[in-house]
């Protein structure tokens, strides 16, 4: 709704009196976070469609009552008996008044229908009956409507508000009359506006469920219309299993059919929200609502695993999604290739990190004696990608227990370390009342040198000065752009040299210049300015480059690459993006290709003004900036449109040579490329001309010949280091044979220890299978020095676990000894130690 914020506030004229509509929301962070809850209820989505109606100084309280009436029971047939509606009774501290003009409008609804007002008109306080969006803003009382789905229907109102699943709120009409402001006042607005809001999932759900409202028999649920049910029959189809409907009792105690029911839920709906989410262009990655849909992501695939789902299952319901409500949002049937796509790939990434993740804490659940640290758990989450709660579900399984408490400190000081290692400078220097902002003047190239302006500002700082002028051409570092460089000149002639330019937090350039406390005595005089223009131009042609990447890549990759961040520096650009997987060499050369072409092209470059609320619907904002009433477009060519307040070239053929240095990926779902152009690519591709002609005569060859001889050298070092490898197997299985002859029986089982040679760890567990085939039922045992660290395995029969003698045990015993620790699986176990002196006599010892 904040599009309407300015409708709602008097600030703006809304285009229409009254609108319509279905959004598309998601639940699963911040204030409203229903992740957790999803598949354990029925009635919670991370994704669902919300459908409203709005007013703007139109209609209000009267009509908004009497039409949601209407068409919940006239047109839709929702039984009058079992509606429930609730109006707003301020509790303590809660703002405004009971609202009286709702309740006579309830009152005399009911009554008209035979109803009792006492029993079906309840209230509520500020946290249920009064509808902020914020700690500030357009606000107030709200009127919702809940149905009573007990097989009886005689709850009489107890089970409102009561979270209670047989009593559900299927819409909310929020009546907009008061404005919070800063400080905690609620101010009447001068025009009254009415916005609704009902979930279709929840409506949908009601009317499949009760058979219309004909058989109150089975326990509500959003899950059984038909939103769910192409779904469910795919994942039936792909594990053997049938969806049972069942309502869990306790979430920490669930039968196995309310564990299938439970997942049958949760695949269902996360596909939805990533499907959808990724089809507006937010794609899973590290940060903020993108990590939010890894998250889910990696929810879903771990719930999959408990039903033996294989690999790749998740990527396999997008097509029943899409078939399902491509026809109702047409962007789904267009980017359905691309949701299967970044899907598949992060599905993919989480398989091997769940084989990685799952063991390590298998090693963690050996040695922990029933509790994982928050070091332990923070290491998985960190290292491996567990979101913690993963790690808990995992955890409440084994019957072990998390230090919350510890993981949450191990996360703090990663983000302090953080911060420390990345230079930052807060500067808030002046009070927006003292000093006008400043105008920036160096748009117009002409302005950059000899501009005459009035210093009007000096701050000392700890270890710099900061002067502000009335005017500036002097660009401050924001949106990825380097802030411009040059000199002051006083007017007794002083030069004064201003290393950076900054902004601070009210909209005042601060030329930063060397401590000189003396400069506090010029406030007031004029002074001129000077850009340092050869640095502000390869700056300019770095962030046209920028654009011209950015339009490239959407070209190239499609329209779901969305800007992730930006450096726009003098020798470099730097550009990341969110996109699913590595571009290929050729979609690397394309996008060079096409961005050089433009340069060639010599297009002008274009910019100008408009309001937010006007600007063209092709032009791009980044997400997360934020942009002011009035905005600058920056228009290159026609085909490359960008809100931006940076500097850019007159026109692309400043640019010269855009060549890219590097792709790479930064986080799974964003990429980096770093680029660079005019005098800086010219240099790059000599030196690279240079380094190929180097390279070619140390191989005695032509330039053109080098592939072909570095692939014969190393196909002859393959060669190498094969038949090096065939030694290293010839000299274990030689060992193999003189340990098997020390073999003893204890316990109706061979026993077999002892120190090797191998050339690393693996070897010695090849060695150790090797040896447990000949030997049948066995444990065998054997150790190794490599470097200054002692490694150890076993490996045991399922006779010999029968029997108590399990590897992981065997392995923790023996580390024991050797200053180091280890466990594992009952099977298979390693560990490691660090006193190689006491190897051989800890062997010996597992046999006696």
């Amino acid at each position: 709704m904040n599009q309407f914020v300015p409708y709602f506030l008097g600030e703006q004229a809304a285009p229409w009196p009254r609108a319509a509509d279905t959004q598309k929301c998601i639940r699963a962070g911040g204030k409203h976070n229903d992740l957790e809850d999803v598949g354990f209820d029925t009635y919670h989505h991370t994704f669902f469609e919300m459908l409203g109606n709005w007013s703007f100084n139109d209609y209000f309280k009267p009509e908004a009552i009497a039409w949601a009436w209407e068409l919940l029971t006239t047109v839709w047939g929702l039984p009058k008996e079992r509606l429930y509606a609730t109006v707003y009774q301020p509790g303590e501290g809660d703002p405004a008044d009971f609202d009286q003009e709702a309740y006579d409008h309830w009152k005399a609804i009911f009554e008209k229908e035979g109803l009792d007002p006492a029993i079906h008109i309840r209230s509520g306080n500020k946290k249920d009956n009064f509808w902020m969006m914020g700690d500030t803003g357009p606000c107030g009382p709200c009127s919702e409507l809940h149905i009573d789905l007990t097989p009886a229907g005689d709850t009489k109102g107890e089970l409102v508000n009561a979270d209670s699943p047989y009593c559900i709120e299927i819409w909310n009409l929020v009546f907009i009359q008061f404005n919070a402001e800063p400080g905690g006042a609620f101010k009447p607005l001068k025009a009254k506006h009415v916005d609704t809001g009902m979930g279709f999932e929840r409506v949908a759900g009601i009317i499949a469920t009760t058979k219309n409202f004909t058989d109150y028999t089975q326990p509500p649920s959003n899950y059984n219309s038909d939103l769910f049910q192409d779904i469910f029959s795919h994942i039936s189809n792909m594990s053997g299993r049938s969806y049972g409907a069942t309502m869990p009792n306790n979430r920490d105690d669930l039968s196995g059919e309310e564990l299938n029911d439970v997942i049958f839920r949760v695949l269902a709906d996360h596909i939805r929200t990533l499907s959808f989410s990724i089809a507006d262009g937010i794609l899973p990655s590290n940060e903020g609502r993108n990590y939010t849909l890894r998250r889910i992501l990696r929810r879903a695939v771990m719930f999959g695993k408990r039903i033996d789902l294989k690999p790749g299952f998740f990527t396999k319901l997008v097509d029943p999604l899409v078939d399902k409500m491509g026809g109702f949002f047409p962007e789904l049937e267009e980017q359905r290739d691309v949701i299967r796509k970044v899907i598949a790939s992060e599905e993919k990434a989480f398989d091997r990190t769940i084989d990685r993740g799952l063991q390590l804490l298998d090693k963690i659940t050996y040695q922990s004696g029933g509790n994982i640290s928050g070091e332990e758990a923070f290491e998985l989450y960190s290292t491996y990608g567990f979101p913690f709660d993963l790690t808990q579900l995992i955890a409440r399984e084994r019957g072990l227990s998390i230090d919350e408490a510890g993981f949450q400190r191990c996360v703090k000081q990663h983000a302090e370390t953080g911060r420390a290692g990345h230079v930052s400078t807060e500067i808030s220097v002046v009070e927006e009342e003292k000093l006008h902002h400043t105008q920036f003047s160096g748009f117009n190239q002409d302005d950059l040198t000899g501009f005459n302006t009035e210093l009007i500002g000096y701050f000392g700082g700890e270890e710099t000065d900061f002067l502000i002028t009335t005017q500036s051409p002097f660009y401050a570092e924001m949106g990825g752009q380097k802030g411009d460089k040059g000199t002051i000149v006083l007017s007794d002639g002083t030069m004064i040299e201003v290393l950076d330019t900054v902004k601070d937090n009210v909209g005042h350039h601060l030329h930063v210049v060397a401590r000189d406390p003396a400069l506090k005595g010029h406030v007031g005089e004029a002074v001129t300015m000077h850009v340092d223009v050869e640095r502000r131009r390869a700056i300019q042609r770095h962030h046209s480059a920028t654009h011209l990447l950015n339009w490239a890549l959407r070209e190239t990759l499609g329209d779901h690459v969305r800007q992730a961040g930006s450096l726009v520096a003098t020798d470099h650009l730097r550009f990341d993006f969110d996109h699913f997987e590595a571009m290929t060499p050729a979609e690397i050369e394309r996008v060079e290709r096409m961005v050089n072409q433009q340069i060639i092209a010599n297009g002008g470059v274009n910019w100008f003004e408009v309001p937010f609320q006007d600007k063209p619907e092709d032009v791009i904002a980044t997400f997360g900036e934020k942009y002011g009433a009035v905005v600058r477009v920056v228009d290159i060519g026609g085909y490359s449109k960008e809100l931006c307040g940076g500097t850019h070239v007159g026109a692309t053929g400043e640019l010269g040579l855009f060549k890219i240095k590097n792709e790479s990926a930064i986080a799974a779902g964003r990429r980096r490329i770093e680029a660079v152009c005019g005098e800086s690519a010219f240099e790059m591709a000599t030196q690279n001309f240079a380094e190929l002609h180097h390279m070619a005569s140390k191989l005695s060859c032509k330039p053109a010949e080098i592939e072909d001889r570095l692939t014969k050298l190393l196909d002859h070092s393959k060669d190498l280091e094969k038949k090096l490898r065939a030694m290293e197997q010839k000299q274990a299985q030689s060992q193999g044979g003189d340990l098997l002859s020390t073999a003893v029986e204890k316990d109706g089982i061979k026993w077999l220890a002892g120190q090797v040679s191998a050339a690393n760890p693996n070897d010695m567990r090849g060695l150790a299978v090797d040896l447990q085939k000949k030997l049948g039922p066995s444990v065998v045992v054997l150790g190794g020095v490599f470097g200054d660290k002692v490694t150890v395995l076993a490996l045991a029969t399922p006779e010999a676990i029968t029997a108590g003698h399990k590897a992981g045990d065997i392995i923790r015993n023996l580390t024991a000894k050797l200053g180091g620790k280890g466990g594992g699986k009952p099977d298979f176990a390693m560990g490691g130690g660090s006193d190689a002196a006491a190897l051989k006599g800890a062997l010996a010892e597992v046999v006696t």
